[in-house]
């Protein structure tokens, strides 16, 4: 497993200007799995089509690098 830190928004009216900006760390195989990953739980969490999630730059990160403990176990931290 690899891990990958995901930047991105997606359009919230409760915002000022109106995006939510989101940064969001997962252990996957490869970058592609890491897309699905995060686009089913934004979609899942906020009710949102992937349409309306823009991601803005993915980056792989070491075991070290990751702050959530989940995805630094799973990628062997």
């Amino acid at each position: 497993m690899k891990g990958f830190r995901i930047k991105g928004s997606f359009n919230d009216a409760r915002q000022p200007n109106g995006k939510q900006v989101f940064s969001i760390e997962v252990a996957a195989e490869d970058k592609d799995s890491a897309t699905e990953q995060i686009l089913s739980i934004l979609g899942s969490k906020h009710r949102l089509k992937r349409w309306e999630i823009a991601l803005d730059s993915m980056e792989e990160i070491t075991a070290s690098e990751a702050k959530d403990h989940v995805v630094q176990y799973k990628i062997g931290g």
